[in-house]
């Protein structure tokens, strides 16, 4: 699976994992359920330039976008920890995974 694809498959999981999140979680955690949102957008805005991105381009144009998103699914899964929202912070801790993963193959 090419790097775009997988790019797109992350984003996508994200995306859902953010619905269910948004489903199981109280009001009280809005902040997580932003830096989750954040993140989102964050790909969203290079979701449809991705596959046009040059190979050797690849790792200076995604790896900063990337490392911004594993940083907000982090504080999002902390405060969630802190709260003891411990299915949720699994949730987010798989998809954090998955960014990790991607970033390494970089």
């Amino acid at each position: 699976m090419s790097i775009s694809e997988r790019f797109r498959q992350i984003l996508e999981q994200i995306d859902r994992n953010s619905d269910l999140l948004y489903e199981i979680l109280p009001e009280g955690a809005a902040t997580a359920l932003r830096l989750v949102d954040i993140a989102v957008e964050e790909m969203q805005d290079w979701v449809d330039s991705v596959g046009e991105i040059p190979q050797f381009q690849l790792e200076s144009k995604l790896s900063p976008v990337l490392l911004k998103v594993h940083a907000d699914l982090d504080r999002a899964r902390v405060l969630l920890e802190k709260d003891e929202h411990e299915k949720a912070s699994q949730i987010i801790w798989e998809l954090e995974q998955g960014v990790y993963r991607l970033l390494n193959d970089l």
